[in-house]
């Protein structure tokens, strides 16, 4: 084995790295070009997980292919309710035993799913088409994780190309629903997959994530009245009681983001607390006041707070809001929860892991990595709450996210996987490859 310390100082390693990644940027592009033009929207995840599993074969890992099972999951603390279950929706995981293990181990995570496109006349070209200009990938899941799997998966194979390989056991991780539900890694650490510690590589722009949001959502039902429009003062217009109820929850927000003061990763951010209309459907004809409609919420809440009260929270002030405002006098409301239910979290960023993962993006990128408390969710929250595995996000930098002409930067990528074939050499030691 090659001890780990020999390597702290190693210029030679250093140099061998760095100049294989010189060589590797038409490489990288061309496997996050490749990654995106398979379109895998939630639950037509398979070709895209053809391709990982494929991938991870060609670097000689084992593989474990499992599909969600969200009957066994649903006892398990963590699990969030399903939006749905599909065929061919598996995770996949590519498995490096090391021989002397010596090392710590690592999981490196990445989500395989993407958002849908929206509205696709919208963007530049079409959505699931990979167009390189201007230094960067578009497309859909460029960003939002393509590049960041990428990004892992040339962290290990170019040790592998070098002749080495981690002294330590890592597991590559390939999953779904991460956008929806975070079951995915659920279903990973249920299977019994842990590690020392993860890394997520999400596009966070080179930062290190220090904590995270919860995200709930939930689904709103609004029932009217109905009536001809002829007599629409004997009705009640659900649609239109529906975004005054809207503008009644987004008071809620407000008063949590006065709390942020509490919470000290989002001292500095503003209005962590964020609550979003995302989805919105009623009515039943043109000429007849609506009786129903249902608007789908996405709603943030601090760490810290578990869901249970976040749930009842929301539900009080619902109901005093609407008991309050004589124009929802006749309206009924009813409010269920599918999808994220998911507490935010605190990375300890004093800890080892941060510590060398930090010092390591400062030594190969010139300058100290920031640290990023983030409102949105992502999978580390399983690693850190169920697990007890130090975890944090670590990825390139990346525009448009779930918007129009989404991209990410191939040289940010590039530096990013680097720091983390950086980062694998420290933190699980290597070892000759024979």
């Amino acid at each position: 084995m090659l001890n780990n310390s020999n390597f702290l100082n190693d210029p030679g390693l250093t140099r061998e790295i760095n100049s294989l990644y010189q060589e590797q940027h038409a490489d990288i592009t061309s496997f996050i070009c490749a990654l995106v033009e398979h379109p895998s929207l939630l639950g037509h995840e398979e070709s895209a997980q053809n391709f990982m599993e494929a991938t991870f074969s060609d670097l000689g890992l084992d593989i474990d292919r499992f599909a969600i099972n969200h009957e066994s999951l649903k006892k398990i603390e963590g699990y969030s309710p399903s939006v749905g279950e599909w065929d061919g929706h598996d995770n996949i995981v590519g498995i490096h035993h090391a021989k002397s293990n010596k090392g710590k181990s690592l999981i490196l995570n990445g989500h395989i799913d993407v958002v849908p496109v929206g509205a696709e006349d919208l963007w530049s070209s079409r959505p699931f088409d990979s167009v390189v200009k201007d230094g960067r990938v578009f497309g859909r899941g460029s960003g939002d994780m393509k590049a960041g799997i990428a990004a892992y998966v040339f962290a290990f194979s170019s040790l592998k190309k070098l002749g080495y390989r981690p002294a330590s056991d890592v597991f590559l991780q390939s999953v779904v629903e991460e956008e929806c539900t975070g079951n995915g890694a659920l279903a990973c650490l249920h299977r019994g997959y842990k590690a020392d510690a993860a890394i997520i590589p999400e596009p966070f722009n080179e930062t290190i994530m220090s904590a995270q949001m919860g995200v709930m959502w939930l689904q709103i039902e609004i029932t009217g009245k109905p009536a001809h429009v002829l007599h629409d003062t004997l009705g009640n217009n659900a649609i239109e009681a529906t975004f005054k109820i809207w503008q009644h929850l987004k008071k809620l927000a407000s008063v949590w983001n006065q709390d942020k003061h509490l919470h000290p990763p989002f001292g500095e951010t503003d209005a962590p607390v964020k609550f979003n209309l995302g989805k919105i459907s009623g009515g039943e004809w043109a000429s007849s006041v609506p009786t129903r409609c249902q608007m789908d919420v996405r709603c943030g809440f601090f760490p810290g707070q578990a869901p249970k009260k976040i749930r009842q929270a929301i539900e009080d002030h619902l109901e005093n809001m609407i008991k309050s405002d004589r124009t929802l006098e006749n309206i009924k409301h009813t409010i269920t929860y599918s999808g994220f239910q998911s507490p935010g979290c605190v990375i300890d960023t004093n800890g080892e892991f941060i510590s060398l993962l930090g010092s390591m993006h400062e030594r190969e990128l010139g300058r100290p990595a920031a640290l990023f408390a983030s409102a949105a969710t992502t999978d580390v929250r399983t690693f850190q709450l169920y697990g007890h595995i130090p975890a944090t996000c670590y990825g390139p930098e990346a525009l448009n996210i779930h918007g129009v002409d989404e991209s990410v930067s191939i040289q940010s990528t590039v530096d990013v996987s680097r720091v983390i074939c950086h980062f694998i050499t420290q933190w699980c030691g290597i070892e000759k490859d024979d």
